[in-house]
């Protein structure tokens, strides 16, 4: 069974066993664009096949009514051509408008499949993939899909329909000139069959290749700062370079199997022979010249086909390459469920961790065999060295991650018994390396409560110290910032979290080292407003500020992922060395750094 964090309701129930059945799945919720492709295309083709048959039943009449040739019943011909051809353009814009409408619509839903899926799956999962690939898949991947049903599946139903229109029409001609036909649709479906086993593969790695280079662009892009600091721009322009290589020797590849596509052969010798067997019907006796001339045109309709299908057959392969790579993350397991059976309700702010332990991978444990309880309204603060399993620690209460053995517990019950959305909604964790999003300044703050008024996001900012730098701003707090907070400091970044925290009014409060990029004079204004948010609200702290470790109620020393020691202060620097020796490795840092409190 495949979980999620998160789905949306009423989402369209889609057959994951394989591409083809997803698309499928898909597809048919748009039957009737699926019938306006295949039944004009069908027409399409018998339309175009009795062009020749028009052509050769006139040049019998032509050759027969000599020297009087019968002007009527070719004026005759010349408007059938005529109209015939009008249908065919008008049932192949139908044709086209079908295609377009279809492949638009997989486009969108598949694509919002997918996104509500990404969102829906675990930091375990998404700690897997990188997020260039994953791009990559969301977009490009989707694009495929589009491409597949037009032009890719549009020209394949078109087309083949042409395959079958010169053996039917030919028996009504001679039933011996269906030989022809006949064998070159055997031959053409062997061959085919061999050139889509053989596309398969490198189409599949085109895909690869694709995402690769994607997923290297976006983690140099995203730490574009770090590599001139190094001065890598040499290495990693090769770097780029050689992905770039993967991705082209890639299509050079299929390009080397698209030029062995042997219809283009079979074609050729499908004229020849079928030239061959025509003139000898008419040499017997057995049809007329302009039987013949008939029988060619019909011939003549392979090359559509033939020469479509090098294109189209191999659009549909990307297609489905990009099919299986989007549905392996849409069914790609998460051991998170969202519970929405679970228990909902108000937390009041008890927290209990029993004889936890997890790891990001199952041979490494970062947390080992941890135990303590917070009461409702109580601060905690957790200390460490680096690596001991302070932010992976307030990451189980909000289910980020679930535990591997033991239990986290919220007001007595399990957070897997919780609904998640009910449990997340009244949590609020604040990280060192947060995340802001390129919108205006107050949608950022009003990020977990999108209907909050204008006066609730400018309190929440006053409370974070936050409002009068915003107001610095020419549009205020209409500001659109970059992509994470680019155009502003770590510390006005992190006020604007701050105020985000304070406006959702959260039951548990996270704070993962969150003042850590603020100025000291800052830091005072920003303690006081955290010290009034964390009244009445139970209050995790990871920093290593003296004067916050001071005030928490309650302490708790990690090494190595387990807990040593757990008290208030006083009696943590009376009974534990492991504190001491934190707490004066804080005194020494804060007092070279000049911040000493």
């Amino acid at each position: 069974m495949t979980y999620s964090e998160f789905s949306v309701k009423d989402q369209i129930k889609t057959d994951t066993s394989s591409a083809l059945s997803w698309m499928m799945s898909h597809s048919k919720r748009h039957i009737w664009s699926v019938i306006g492709m295949i039944i004009p295309s069908f027409a399409n083709a018998a339309l175009a096949a009795w062009v020749p048959v028009l052509i050769g039943t006139a040049f019998d009449v032509f050759v027969r009514t000599q020297p009087k040739p019968d002007y009527d019943h070719l004026l005759w011909s010349s408007a059938m051509v005529v109209l015939t051809q009008i249908a065919r353009a008008v049932g192949i814009l139908m044709r086209n408008i079908s295609a377009e409408i279809i492949g638009q619509r997989m486009e969108r839903d598949t694509r919002a499949e997918l996104y509500s899926s990404l969102i829906g799956k675990s930091m375990t999962f998404h700690d897997m993939y990188a997020v260039g690939d994953v791009m990559a898949r969301a977009t490009n991947d989707v694009r495929e899909i589009n491409l597949m049903f037009n032009p890719g599946l549009n020209l394949v139903i078109g087309s083949g329909s042409f395959l079958f229109m010169p053996a039917i029409f030919a028996f009504y001609i001679h039933p011996d000139l269906m030989i022809v036909p006949l064998a070159f649709l055997v031959l053409y479906v062997i061959a085919l069959w061999q050139y889509l086993a053989e596309l398969r593969p490198i189409s599949e790695r085109v895909r690869r290749t694709f995402g690769g280079l994607n997923a290297h662009l976006a983690q140099v892009i995203d730490g574009v700062e770090t590599v001139k600091g190094a001065a890598q721009e040499e290495s990693e322009t090769k770097r780029f370079l050689q992905k770039a290589k993967e991705y082209r020797d890639a299509f050079v590849d299929q390009g080397c199997v698209e030029a062995r596509f042997m219809p283009l052969l079979l074609m050729g010798l499908a004229n020849a022979f079928g030239f061959w067997h025509a003139v000898t019907l008419f040499s017997s006796g057995a049809i007329s010249v302009g039987n013949v001339v008939a029988y060619m045109g019909l011939l003549s309709l392979l090359g559509f086909p033939v020469f479509v299908s090098l294109f189209s057959y191999s659009q549909v392969a990307l297609g489905l390459a990009g099919a299986r790579r989007m549905l392996e993350l849409i069914t790609g397991e998460t051991k998170l469920d969202e519970n929405v059976d679970g228990h909902e309700g108000v937390v009041n702010g008890a927290v209990k961790f029993n004889n936890v332990s997890f790891g990001y991978t199952s041979d490494n444990n970062v947390l080992k065999n941890v135990s303590f309880s917070a009461a409702p309204g109580q601060t905690i603060a957790l200390v460490g060295q680096t690596g001991s399993g302070k932010s992976t620690l307030v990451k189980l209460i909000n289910r980020i991650y679930d535990v591997q053995n033991g239990s986290v517990s919220v007001d007595g019950i399990d957070v897997r018994d919780w609904n998640l959305s009910s449990l997340r909604k009244q949590i609020s964790i604040i990280e060192q390396d947060l995340f802001l999003f390129s919108r205006s300044i107050a949608e950022n703050i009003a990020f977990g409560l999108p209907g909050a008024t204008q006066a609730q996001v400018e309190t929440a900012a006053r409370a974070a110290q936050a409002h009068d730098f915003i107001l610095d701003f020419q549009n205020g707090y209409k500001t659109i910032i970059g992509e994470r907070g680019t155009k502003l400091s770590g510390g006005q970044r992190q006020r604007l979290a701050l105020a985000r925290a304070f406006l959702t009014d959260p039951s548990i409060l996270i704070l993962d080292d969150s003042t850590s990029a603020i100025d000291s004079a800052t830091e005072d204004q920003i303690q006081s407003a955290i010290r009034e948010a964390s009244k009445g609200r139970t209050t995790f702290l990871i920093t290593h500020r003296l004067s916050q470790i001071r005030w928490a109620d309650l302490i708790v020393v990690l090494r190595q992922g387990q807990v040593t020691d757990v008290g208030n202060h006083d009696d943590l620097m009376e009974n534990s060395l492991a504190y001491k020796r934190i707490f004066s490795h804080y005194i020494g840092e804060q007092d070279l750094s000049g911040k000493g409190n």
